[in-house]
């Protein structure tokens, strides 16, 4: 099959290298421009480049609705287009232009975390099981018919970095699979739609979203240190007016008790700090912070930095 493919950062790389290597001919490559945002310049492998390496036609678009775009992608007469972590908003008269339309490639389980940074949000949110999704793409988000799915295990010390990694060796398998079905067109039958009723919808992660809450139960605030593993934003608290990213915590075994926030008590390798709704009470367990970094880049054991007990981590300095 002729395949224009749309996409952008690691993501979209191994699914245009999958492409290369398939028996299917890309005609056309879709990405975006290098981007300024945090979480773009993770993971950010060059579709660009990679297209211009295998002689492959190039547009480079921050949105993809332009008149000359849409000229060039009928020009190039796909039978489908590819697209995987095309950050905007398709246009109808582009995803459904193909004979066979647009098939997505999305790492979450669908219907589950459509939208943005699905994984960190699953690691945060305590679910088991994360993965991709190819699925055909139609005018709402992420919410066309499924045709491939597969999943890997969330580990009790699984990091964000932990998980890309082993989603993203997905997409490969999941790419060839889905085109050779589709151009045998042994894909009938096979696609299934989503259940509405499950579906949920994240926004792009910001600097706001990795501040820690002292609030927060322990064990959903050791998930998104472990969510905001480097090379992502660390999850972030203040000292004495200092920030302070925290690197590496878990919950604490034993049971403390009063204001969140509290720089409590030595445990084993850590530092027990208060956290809870209802800390008060004494019937849960703290965050136990092993490793932070200051702003200066810095990083300490966590018995090395707060030498003394006592004192408060807060959300602002």
């Amino acid at each position: 099959m002729r395949v224009v493919m749309l996409g952008y950062q690691t993501w979209g790389h191994r699914t245009l290298q999958a492409l290369i290597d398939s028996d299917h001919e890309v005609v056309l490559v879709l990405t975006h421009p290098k981007s300024d945002h945090a979480y773009e310049k993770i993971w950010d492998d060059n579709v660009a480049e990679l297209a211009e390496k295998n002689d492959i036609p190039v547009l480079l678009r921050n949105r993809p609705g332009d008149a000359d775009l849409l000229t060039a992608v009928r020009g190039a007469r796909p039978d489908i287009i590819v697209a995987n972590n095309w950050r905007t908003w398709l246009p109808p008269e582009l995803f459904d232009l193909p004979p066979h339309g647009t098939l997505n490639i999305h790492d979450s389980l669908l219907p589950a975390y459509a939208g943005f940074s699905p994984l960190i949000w699953a690691l945060i949110n305590g679910e088991e099981r994360v993965g991709v999704t190819a699925h055909r793409m139609n005018a709402e988000l992420d919410a066309g018919e499924i045709l491939i799915q597969r999943a890997v295990p969330v580990g009790p010390a699984d990091t964000a970095t932990d998980l890309f990694h082993r989603t993203v060796d997905l997409i490969a398998p999941i790419v060839r699979e889905s085109l050779d079905l589709i151009a045998a067109g042994r894909d009938a039958g096979r696609w299934q739609s989503q259940d509405r009723s499950r579906a949920s919808f994240f926004h792009k992660r910001a600097a706001e979203d990795s501040r820690i809450d002292w609030r927060w139960p322990a064990d959903r605030l050791a998930r998104l240190v472990r969510a905001q593993s480097d090379p992502y934003p660390n999850a972030f608290t203040h000292h004495r007016g200092q920030r302070l990213r925290i690197v590496s915590a878990t919950v604490s075994e034993g049971r403390y008790g009063g204001t969140p926030g509290r720089i409590f008590i030595r445990e084993g390798d850590g530092v027990v700090i208060v956290a809870g709704p209802d800390a008060h009470s004494g019937h849960h367990p703290g965050l136990l912070v092993r490793r932070l970094r200051t702003d200066d880049g810095i990083e300490y054991a966590a018995g090395d930095y707060f030498r003394t007990m006592g004192g408060y981590l807060t959300d602002r300095p």
